[in-house]
């Protein structure tokens, strides 16, 4: 069988397994718990199903409603912070400084900043700098995934 990567722009709610068989008029089989924590999904095409908690918030990122763009969503200031979970900070050769972003997936990004003159080299500076791009970075990462989420990759 192949692989492939899947992107899908999805409404959802939170809602245990009990209450979803209710909505679906379904006997809850005496197998499983229908206390199960989980999400309802409603897919664009109106197909509705359900997810266990766990499995649905490794694979679906909230994005911020925008009613003003045709897709009726978009990426936020705190999305992007939020992808963000760690920042690594190092100076080379006294005047260049690097970080390390890690994101939420584990994928790192990479930023330098230097100035011509150890003398002036300020290592807070040059992190805000580096931040700052990496910033910018993950946005353009995170609209792609949302303009692949809306439209799909064909």
């Amino acid at each position: 069988m192949n692989k492939y990567i899947g992107t899908k722009l999805i409404e959802a709610k939170e809602m245990n397994l009990g209450d979803y068989n209710r909505f679906k008029g379904w006997t809850i089989p005496e197998n499983e718990n229908p206390q199960t924590e989980g999400y309802m999904i409603k897919y664009s095409d109106d197909y509705i199903s359900w997810s266990p908690k766990d499995v649905f918030e490794k694979s679906y990122l909230k994005v911020d409603d925008n009613p003003n763009l045709p897709s009726g969503v978009s990426v936020g200031a705190q999305m992007v912070d939020s992808f963000i979970v760690d920042y690594e900070v190092f100076t080379k050769k006294d005047k260049i400084t690097i970080v390390v972003a890690t994101l939420v997936n584990g994928f790192t990004i990479v930023e330098s900043s230097a100035c011509v003159d150890p003398k002036n080299y300020n290592e807070e500076i040059g992190a805000e700098i580096c931040k700052e791009r990496i910033k910018n970075q993950v946005w353009n990462h995170l609209g792609f995934l949302l303009q692949t989420a809306y439209k799909g990759i064909k």
